[in-house]
């Protein structure tokens, strides 16, 4: 998961912090309550700030929704390369959907080579 570097994360509270300030993240286990909060450590800041938000929600606004979405895409284009030749062609054929084009433009979007082929 990559941090983005520009985006603002909202704490709870009225607290607002930069994703890449953002050091470390500590659920808050005891008295806790009916609510989620979680203390959060920020570079330059001699403690914690306590959050109003559990810690995932927290971190997936850090990396964005863009980062679940790449690793979507990484696993369905792994998936893809398990997939036998006849069967990709009889996939084309019965429904019209190319997998080994798919499998580009996944290259495409995220950058990344495709692995091997199993088969």
């Amino acid at each position: 998961m990559k941090v983005l570097a520009d985006r603002i994360v909202a704490l709870g509270f009225g607290k607002y912090v930069r994703a890449d300030n953002i050091v470390a993240l500590v659920p808050i286990e005891e008295e806790r309550g009916s609510g989620r909060r979680t203390l959060v450590y920020v570079a330059g800041l001699p403690e914690p700030l306590v959050a109003g938000r559990t810690e995932g929600t927290i971190l997936r606004d850090m990396v964005g929704a863009e980062s679940g979405t790449a690793e979507l895409l990484r696993e369905l284009q792994l998936q893809i390369g398990q997939v036998r030749p006849l069967l990709k062609s009889s996939i084309r054929s019965e429904a019209g959907l190319d997998l080994d084009e798919l499998s580009r433009r996944i290259t495409d979007l995220t950058g990344e080579q495709a692995s091997p082929q199993m088969f």
